[in-house]
C-alpha cells in the first residue's frame, strides 16, 4: 500500500474570480513551503435529548470551515500575493525618477542623496524605501546599490547602503534616474481589495487531491531571528474543500527560485536610527475575517473582512534607555527593516516599515550574560502622512523587490 509522504505532497495556488468558485485549472503557482496544514474542519453538535437508558443517540456535523496554516522562509516575490492579501491592497510599482540632477554627499555610514529641483516627497518616495540610483554617469561604487533611505526633504534623501559598503561623493551628475525597487504594498485607507484563492494540496505519490475554496488570509506573522532564516506564515479561513484523485491545477507555474533572507544581511531603522544590537524582530497582522453559518446549506456564504491590527516586538541588548524612555513617555515612534539574500549591493530583499508605533511593555532579561530587552508594540494609522509627506498614510508598508 502506498502512503503519502510530505516530500511528494505539491501545494499550488490561484487567485479566484468569484468567492468560493474555483478558478481555471490553467495558470496558478506553486507555492514553496516549510508546512502547509489546510483543512477542513466542521461544526458538531450532540443531542441533548433525556432518555432513560442514558446514553447520547445522536451526533451531527454542521458548518463546513476551512482553516490551517501556510509557513515558509520569507523570500522575495515567493509570497507577494499572499502579502498583498493580507493587507488589502495589490502590489505597486512607484513611478521612477527621471532626468535629475544628483549630488551625493558624507562619509558613512549614512550619506545624503541631493536633488537640484523637482520633490522626492512628491513623486512618491518614502522614509523605509529602498532606491537605487540605477541611471547616470556615476562612479560605480554608486550606481545601482540598494540604498535604504532613513530621512526624507522634498530635495535630499539621507539613505544607508544596505551591504554597508560606501558610496564616493559626487556630483552634479545631470540625467540621473532614481528607482524605488520592484513594488509596494500598504494597508490603505479606501479601495480595499478582498482577494479570495483556491489552494490545492496534491498527494502525487497517492494521486489524491484537495482543493480548498474560498480561501482569505486571516493572518500574518513575520519573524526576524538575529541568527537562522526569516520566516513568514499565514493563518488563512476558507468555505469548502472538494476532492479528487488526480490534480485539479495542470501545467502550474514552477515554484520560485528567490533566495531566503536572513536578519544578518539587511538594515533595521527604529525611529530613523539605524539599530546594531536587536536580537530579534517580529511583526504580526490579524484581519478578523469572520463567517456565520446560515439556514440551508452547510458551508458559510462569505468570510467578511475585519479590523486590521498590527502588533509586534523586538529585543535589543540593554545598552541605553532610549527605547525605555519611549515606553514610559508613550511616545510614537517608526519602524523600518529591509532584509536581503545576500550581501550583493543589488541583492533582492523584502522591506517592512511601519511608520508610527507605541512600545506596550519593556521587560529585561536579569542574567550573567547581557541583559536583554524586550519591547512589545502595537502599530498605529499613521494619520499624518499621505501624498507630499516622507511617509504613508498607513499602518504597514511593504516593499518586495520581485513583486
Amino acid at each position: 500500500m502506498v502512503m503519502s509522504s510530505g516530500v511528494f505532497k505539491q501545494v499550488t495556488y490561484k487567485a479566484e474570480t468569484t468567492f468560493g468558485t474555483a478558478p481555471g485549472a490553467s495558470g496558478a503557482q506553486i507555492l514553496r513551503r516549510v508546512e502547509s496544514t489546510i483543512d477542513l474542519s466542521k461544526d458538531t453538535f450532540s443531542s441533548n435529548e433525556i432518555r432513560t437508558d442514558m446514553q447520547v443517540a445522536d451526533f451531527r456535523h454542521g458548518t463546513r470551515r476551512v482553516k490551517g496554516t501556510v509557513k515558509g522562509e520569507l523570500s522575495p516575490k515567493t509570497y507577494s500575493e499572499l502579502i498583498a492579501a493580507a493587507l488589502r491592497r495589490d502590489f505597486a510599482a512607484v513611478t521612477a525618477i527621471a532626468g535629475a540632477s544628483i549630488t551625493i554627499a558624507g562619509s558613512g555610514p549614512t550619506w545624503t542623496v541631493t536633488r537640484d529641483v523637482g520633490s522626492f516627497l512628491t513623486d512618491g518616495i518614502k522614509v523605509g524605501d529602498v532606491i537605487r540610483l540605477s541611471v547616470g554617469i556615476f562612479n560605480t561604487a554608486n550606481l545601482n546599490k540598494n540604498l535604504m533611505i532613513t530621512a526624507l526633504t522634498a530635495l535630499v534623501a539621507t539613505v544607508i547602503v544596505l551591504n554597508g559598503t560606501d558610496l564616493v561623493a559626487e556630483g552634479p551628475i545631470a540625467a540621473s534616474t532614481v528607482t524605488v525597487v520592484g513594488k509596494k504594498t500598504y494597508m490603505p485607507l479606501t479601495g480595499h481589495t478582498a482577494k479570495s484563492f483556491s489552494i490545492e494540496h496534491y498527494f502525487a505519490d497517492t494521486s489524491l487531491s484537495e482543493l480548498f475554496t474560498g480561501v482569505k488570509i486571516d493572518t500574518m506573522a513575520v519573524a526576524l531571528p538575529p541568527t537562522g532564516m526569516g520566516t513568514i506564515d499565514f493563518g488563512v479561513v476558507g468555505q469548502n474543500i472538494t476532492t479528487n484523485n488526480s490534480a485539479y491545477y495542470t501545467g502550474a507555474t514552477a515554484a520560485t527560485a528567490t533566495g531566503v533572507v536572513a536578519a544578518v544581511n539587511g538594515v533595521l531603522l527604529i525611529n530613523g536610527a539605524p539599530v546594531a544590537t536587536c536580537t530579534g524582530l517580529t511583526i504580526n497582522v490579524a484581519g478578523a475575517l469572520s463567517g456565520d453559518p446560515v439556514v440551508g446549506q452547510n458551508f458559510v456564504p462569505y468570510v467578511f473582512p475585519g479590523r486590521m491590527t498590527v502588533t509586534g516586538q523586538f529585543t535589543a541588548y540593554f545598552d541605553a534607555g532610549t527605547f525605555r524612555d519611549n515606553f514610559i513617555n508613550e511616545d510614537v515612534i517608526g519602524i523600518a527593516v529591509a532584509l536581503t539574500t545576500n550581501n550583493a549591493a543589488t541583492a533582492d530583499f523584502v522591506a517592512f516599515t511601519l511608520p508610527s508605533i507605541k512600545l506596550s511593555s519593556c521587560t529585561k532579561t536579569d542574567t550573567e550574560k547581557g541583559i536583554i530587552a524586550t519591547y512589545a508594540f502595537s502599530a498605529l494609522l499613521n494619520s499624518g502622512g499621505g501624498a507630499g509627506t516622507s511617509s504613508e498614510a498607513t499602518t504597514m508598508v511593504v516593499q518586495d523587490s520581485q513583486a
